[in-house]
Order: C-alpha cells, then sequence, then structure tokens
C-alpha cells in the first residue's frame, strides 16, 4: 500500500501564515477520500508586511528535482497532484495569468508542453481557466467553470478516482480583512480498485446545502474628496451659521472657543471617527453595520428614528430658503422699508415689530390666525409648493445614489464658502462693522465659570458634527476598505469648526452696521435660529446698496446648506432599508423606495407649513434631537468600547490603515483612552444638564408657551428613540440560549457575516466534497518545507 502525504500551506493577507502537514494515511484498502480542511484564524502578532500589500501573493512552492512523477490524485480543478509533491489549492488572485488564461479572478497554470501527458487519456493538458458563466446542473458557484459530471461507465481523470469536477468559490476579501478563511483541497489516495470505479456509485454522506452565490459588490465613491465633500456639506448646516454666532457672543464671545474647542478634542473627534471608523470597516449601513455587536442593534433602530424626525422638519427650512429667494428678486425687497406696504409700519418708530418681523410671521408663515399648537389652521400653499420643490430638489439629486450626490456637492459644498468670504469682504466695507466683530469675540472669563456654557459648548459641537444621525456611518460605508479615516476625520471636524468660527464674522459685521444705523446696542438686533436667518439678517441685508444681489446670494448659501445637510439623512435612511432589504439593491426598486420616502416625507411636512406650523416645527427641533441624540451616542461609544471591545476596534481601524503615517498610531492610542473614559463621562455631563434645562426651562416660540400635553408629546418623542435600545437587546438575548450570562456572551458576539456581507470582504475557496476532517491550526506545529509567507 502507498502513502501520501498531503500537505497544505496558506499564507494570509495580514502576513501570518498558517501551515499543515497531515500526518501519512496508510493501510485503507480500495480508492478513499480525505478532504483536509485548514481553519485560518488570525494572529495576535504584528505582521512584517503590510497587510494590504499581501493580497496578490500566492506561491506554490517548487517541486524538488527528483520527485515522483504524476500518481492517481486529483487536486482542485481536477488537476493530476504529482505523488509526493505540494497537494496544495493556490488561492485566488487578481494577476494575469499565462495565454490562455482568460479570467481575471483564476491563477491558471502555464500550458503544458509538446508531449506532456495531461490529467486524463484523453486531455487536451491545458488547465481551463475559470470564467463567471452559469454552470450545469450541479454546479453551485456562479463564478466557477464545471464540467458535466461523467456518466455511468465514462473513464475519469485517473484510476480509481471520480470525474466530476467540484465548483470552485473564488471570493476575495480586502487586504488587510481578519476573517476567518477555509482552503479546501482533494486528494485521492488509490490503489488496484477492488471494483470497476467506472460502474460502481460512490458512496457519501446526505447532499451539503447550497453555498449561496456572493452578492454584488457594493457601490464606492469614485473619487476619495467626493466623500471628503459630501461629510464636509453634511456637517456644516444651518446650525453653523445661525446657532454658533448667538452662542458665541451669549456665552462670554472669545471666551467661548476655550470650552468649544475643549468639547472638540474630547467628544467631537473621537465620536466622528467611531461613526466613521465602523461604516467603513462593516461595509453596511446604521442598522446592519451591528453585527459587530447583535446586542447593540437598537442603536441602529434609533438612528433611524432621529434621521427621520430631522428630514420631516429640515425640508421646510428649505422650503422658507426658496420662498425667500424668489421674493429676492424683487426690488425693493418686499421686507425692507422701502416696500410701499411697509412705509407705515416703518414711520412709526414706537412700534414693537419690524418690517423684517412683519413680513415672517404674516406672509411667510401666516401665524397670526392660529392660537397655538392645538389650531394648526390651513395650509399656506405658497409654502406647500415651495416644500414640493424642495423634495423634488432632493431625490433628483439622489436619484442615482452616491454617484449623482457625489456629484451634485462640488458645487453644494464649496459654494457657501464663496458666500462667507463675499459677504466677509462686504462687511469689512460697512459703517459700524467692527462694532459688531468686537461684540462677538469681546472676551467675557467670568462666563467660564457657568456650567451653561460647557454645556452650550458640547451640544453645539455634538449637533454641527452630526453625531449620531446614521449619515456619517451610512457615508463611510462606501469608502475604499484601506482609506485613512483619521487624515478625514481631522480634515472634516476642523473644518467644521473653522466654518462656524468663519460665519461669525460674516454674521456680526453686517448686523453691527445695522445697529449702527439703528443706533441701538449690537445685542438688541442679535438673534438665532430662523430669527437671525429669517428676520434679523435679511433687514440688515435690505439697508445695502444692491440689496437683491446680497439677499439672493445669502439664500442661496442657506438652500445649499440646507441640502447638503438632507442628502447625508436621506441616504442614511435608504441605505439602512436597503441593506436589510437586499432585495431592493435594483436601481429600480431603489429609485422607487427613494420616491415613496420622499412622498411620504411631503405629505407628513404639510402639517409643519400650514399657519400653525411653526409651534409644531419648534416641538419637532426641540426634542428630535434632544436627550434621545445624546442617549444614543452614549450607548454607541459605551457598547464599542465595552462590548465589542475598544482593543478590537483600534486593530480593526489599523487593518484598515495599513499604511498610515507613524503620528496615526500615537493619535489612536488617545483615542482609545477617550473612548473607555472622557467622552463618555463628557456626555453625562451633557446629558444631565439637558435634562436640568428641560425641567426649569417651559418650552417657548416667541411669547406662546407651550402646554403641558405638548411637551409630554416631544418627550415621548425622545423616549421612542431611547427604547429601540433595550427592546433590541431583549430580542437578541431571546435568540440566544443557555442562561442569562451565556446568552449576553453570546449576543455581544460578531455574527459570522460581519465583514462578509460583500463580495469584496468574504474570502473563502471552497471545494464540496463528500468527506471532511477539519483540522484547526493547533493541529499542526511546524510549517512544511518551501512554504512561504507575503
Amino acid at each position: 500500500m502507498n502513502r501520501l502525504r498531503g500537505a497544505i500551506a496558506s499564507g494570509g493577507a495580514d502576513g501570518d501564515s498558517t501551515a499543515a502537514d497531515a500526518a501519512p494515511q496508510a493501510g485503507l484498502p480500495g480508492a478513499e477520500l480525505y478532504l483536509l480542511q485548514v481553519s485560518r484564524a488570525e494572529r495576535g502578532r504584528p505582521s512584517p508586511v503590510p497587510p494590504c500589500r499581501a493580497g496578490n501573493a500566492g506561491h506554490r512552492a517548487p517541486r524538488r528535482a527528483g520527485a515522483p512523477g504524476p500518481r492517481h490524485a486529483t487536486g482542485a480543478h481536477g488537476r493530476t497532484v504529482p505523488a509526493g509533491s505540494s497537494g496544495v489549492q493556490e488561492p485566488l488572485v487578481p494577476v494575469p495569468g499565462p495565454a490562455g488564461c482568460r479570467s481575471p479572478w483564476s491563477r491558471c497554470r502555464d500550458p503544458r508542453g509538446a508531449g506532456a501527458p495531461g490529467p486524463g487519456a484523453e486531455s487536451r493538458g491545458v488547465q481551463e481557466p475559470l470564467v463567471p458563466v452559469p454552470g450545469p446542473a450541479g454546479c453551485r458557484s456562479p463564478w466557477s467553470r464545471c464540467r458535466e459530471p461523467r456518466g455511468a461507465g465514462a473513464p475519469g481523470p485517473g484510476a480509481g478516482t471520480r470525474g466530476v469536477q467540484e465548483p470552485l468559490v473564488p471570493v476575495l476579501g480586502p487586504a488587510g480583512s481578519r476573517q476567518k478563511r477555509e482552503l479546501e483541497v482533494n486528494i485521492f489516495h488509490t490503489e488496484a480498485p477492488t471494483t470497476n470505479p467506472t460502474t460502481q456509485r460512490w458512496p457519501g454522506p446526505s447532499p451539503q446545502p447550497e453555498t449561496p452565490a456572493p452578492s454584488a459588490p457594493r457601490e464606492t465613491w469614485a473619487r476619495q474628496h467626493e466623500f471628503l465633500l459630501s461629510c464636509l456639506g453634511y456637517c456644516v448646516g444651518l446650525g453653523n451659521v445661525w446657532r454658533f454666532p448667538y452662542l458665541c457672543y451669549r456665552n462670554g464671545g472669545g471666551a467661548f472657543l476655550i470650552p468649544y474647542f475643549i468639547m472638540l478634542l474630547g467628544t467631537g473627534l473621537p465620536l466622528f471617527l467611531m461613526e466613521l471608523s465602523l461604516g467603513q470597516y462593516g461595509a453596511a449601513g446604521p442598522i446592519s453595520v451591528w453585527k459587530c455587536c447583535p446586542l447593540l442593534r437598537g442603536i441602529g433602530v434609533s438612528m433611524l428614528i432621529v434621521s427621520s424626525l430631522v428630514s420631516l422638519y429640515y425640508n421646510v427650512i428649505i422650503a422658507w430658503a426658496f420662498y425667500y429667494l424668489g421674493s429676492s428678486f424683487q426690488s425693493p425687497l418686499p421686507w425692507s422699508c422701502h416696500a410701499p406696504e411697509n412705509m407705515g409700519l416703518c414711520q412709526n418708530t414706537s412700534g414693537s415689530s419690524s418690517a423684517s418681523e412683519v413680513f415672517w410671521n404674516e406672509r411667510v408663515l401666516g401665524v397670526t390666525p392660529s392660537s397655538g399648537l392645538g389650531d394648526p389652521g390651513a395650509v399656506r400653499w405658497p409654502l406647500a409648493l415651495c416644500l414640493l420643490a424642495a423634495w423634488s430638489l432632493v431625490f433628483l439629486c439622489m436619484l442615482r445614489g452616491i454617484r449623482s450626490s457625489g456629484k451634485v456637492v462640488y458645487f453644494t459644498a464649496t459654494f457657501p464658502y464663496l458666500i462667507i468670504l463675499i459677504l466677509i469682504v462686504r462687511g469689512a466695507t460697512l459703517d459700524g462693522s467692527l462694532d459688531g466683530v468686537r461684540f462677538y469675540l469681546s472676551p467675557d472669563w467670568s462666563r467660564l465659570q457657568s456650567a451653561q456654557v460647557w454645556s452650550d459648548a458640547a451640544s453645539q459641537i455634538f449637533y454641527s458634527l452630526g453625531i449620531g444621525f446614521g449619515g456619517l456611518l451610512c457615508m463611510a460605508s462606501y469608502n475604499r476598505f484601506n482609506n485613512n479615516v483619521i487624515r478625514d476625520t481631522l480634515v472634516i471636524a476642523i473644518g467644521n469648526c473653522c466654518t462656524s468660527f468663519l460665519a461669525g464674522f460674516a454674521i456680526f459685521s453686517v448686523l453691527g452696521h445695522m445697529a449702527w444705523r439703528k443706533r441701538v446696542p449690537v445685542g438688541s438686533v442679535v438673534d438665532s435660529g430662523p430669527g437671525l436667518a429669517f428676520v434679523a439678517y435679511p433687514e440688515a441685508l435690505s439697508l445695502l446698496p444692491g440689496s437683491p444681489l446680497w439677499s439672493s446670494l445669502f439664500f442661496l448659501m442657506l438652500l445649499t446648506l440646507g441640502v447638503d445637510t438632507q442628502f447625508g439623512n436621506i441616504e442614511g435612511i435608504t441605505t439602512a432599508i436597503v441593506d436589510e432589504f437586499p432585495a431592493l439593491r435594483d436601481w429600480k426598486r431603489k429609485t422607487a423606495l427613494l420616491g415613496s420616502l420622499c412622498t411620504a416625507f411631503y405629505l407628513l411636512g404639510l402639517l409643519l407649513v400650514t399657519q400653525g406650523g411653526i409651534f409644531w416645527f419648534t416641538l419637532i427641533d426641540t426634542y428630535s434631537t434632544g436627550f434621545g441624540l445624546i442617549i444614543v451616542a452614549l450607548f454607541m461609544c459605551l457598547g464599542i468600547a465595552f462590548c465589542y471591545g475598544v482593543n478590537r476596534f483600534c486593530r480593526d481601524i489599523v487593518d484598515m490603515i495599513c499604511l498610515c503615517p507613524p503620528w496615526c498610531s500615537h493619535v489612536l492610542g488617545y483615542f482609545r483612552v477617550c473612548w473607555a473614559f472622557l467622552t463618555p463621562c463628557l456626555l453625562l455631563f451633557t446629558l444631565l444638564y439637558t435634562f436640568l434645562d428641560m425641567h426649569n426651562v417651559p418650552l417657548r416660540y416667541g411669547a406662546y408657551e407651550y402646554p403641558d400635553w405638548g411637551t409630554g408629546l416631544g418627550i415621548c418623542m425622545g423616549v421612542l428613540t431611547c427604547l429601540q435600545i433595550p427592546l433590541w437587546a431583549l430580542v437578541a438575548l431571546g435568540r440566544e440560549s443557555g442562561t442569562l450570562s451565556d446568552r449576553f456572551q453570546k449576543a455581544r458576539q460578531p455574527l459570522r457575516s460581519w465583514r462578509t456581507a460583500t463580495a469584496r470582504d468574504a474570502a473563502a475557496d471552497v471545494i464540496d466534497v463528500p468527506f471532511t476532517i477539519a483540522l484547526t491550526s493547533s493541529d499542526f506545529t511546524a510549517a512544511p518545507h518551501g512554504s512561504s509567507g507575503c
């Protein structure tokens, strides 16, 4: 009886190598089949070669001189394996093959020389390449060319072997992916058969389950700066223009910048990096990405609810901007004192309302007939048409997903910077502008002792960066795997904060001129939120020469700021739904989904453009992004740090940025400390102060104070967001078995589909055969001679 030794070596993409030298099988009569399955798991030691450079290294050890010739042993692709040589299944690598190799994903063997014996008596002697065409019945791999099974009595490739070509499932994972890989090789040990193998049916176990076809690769950004512009446009929103300057002057001017940048380092950057890294490594939307820890799946559902509530009212702001933009093409401006209908109002200096306030409340909102939250009144049809235009714009820009929105951001993300620079230059030439800038930046150091200042700084950082909405996570999921996510975090977050600071000069220089014209203090003309963007600043622009031009530019800037942010919100919602229901990935179905979402949001948003719609707008704006959003971010930070594991998360980031400069690893150490301690503490402080503010300060809009049932309705919005986290955690625990402790340990472990949901992440070469012997890396002690890693 002859002995056949199968040596199996596998070099991983992460630089580790696991080799197996299977023990010889002896004393077995007849033709026997042995499958050696070597499972290669991740190693804990660093790789001497960057993992992202090791993806194309798949080499076979050369045959030793004097090694025995071909025997009756058949390897992968029906190829004859020489007795005594390495029975290694070479990994499929995307490198060009020799002449005649037609598949870019198959490593084809050089054609045999003239007269060289082939695998069978009538073989042509050339290794057929794998081509992505459907195979015959029994071929379970859509990426492998399978041969028809030979009929009864047909001779096999070698004496005593089966003449069936086993399909390969060649799916490549990204460089540096720490996924478990399996390599399976068929080795046929033969001896003179006791019966005719061509007429005897081969006994075997029950048929194994079908191997699922690999899903289509996830689309990625066409260019890296499209991702940067999309994220920057998503973060730089209306809050940078109408909220930060107001908070700055109210909380001590220039002194407010100290807590602002401290909160940026303590909460903003760590949470921003966490969302980008989680989305890029998982390559999935806000819900599916929590395959890394099913216990935290509710966080993704909470993000979906928050994004839906924000999308509902955010397009109403864009509708207001559309209305003002259309009105800006009139001369004089309809909210200026030069308009005929405002002459009497402006001459009455004792009046409590300016012409700009009257235009906002009566002409735009029509809020005068409404008595409050319970009296919404009729729909304002001019605003309803503007809202329809806003949703139509969002639908058209997102019709092709990131392929279309990635092109639109070239304009929408850069145009606001041009307008801000123009307004700064124009404001610097106005009388009284220096008084406004001085009011904006004059430090009041005593304000640093107030907890309100630190809470405002934390909330402004939190909301302006778009943390916890799911939009950042979604956009990062379309990145390349090896994108430097730390660099992107620093560029986007710091650029966003600098934009807020720069916008303050454009706002206060013009407001200072208005205060100089009215001979009143600057503080008396400053407002926040919609009051600044649609009352105070338009009035200041109406005092400038050529006011229609400046007004048109300003509201066009507001329009682009709002549309950019809305892109991120809607993309987060659609990606979350499509990842959960892959059948919707077809372009027609995805377009139908996007159209359905836009239509539903438009119909629901009609409530916000009624005569009392501003009261509902203020309620949703206050509570949809209040304490509920902070709790979502807190659980995300604690869950990644202590359930998924902060060390594992840092290793995932290192896997992605394997070619990063040395300073990235030092910065990552700082973020590790923030995720485990500093950021949760600052979030708890912000959450506590938010609850105190809700309790002590009732919600108001102007002179209208919200009733208790309205406040309770707003609190229910926040509670609905928070409840998703424990509810889905209970669902995850209920799916497991064992004691409560066992269930918890199982529910916090990543699913097998983590990082293998797309074709770029799966990493397994599988050959289906009846008999299996599973050998793990612990069964082997040394690599065989001639094996090499990458």
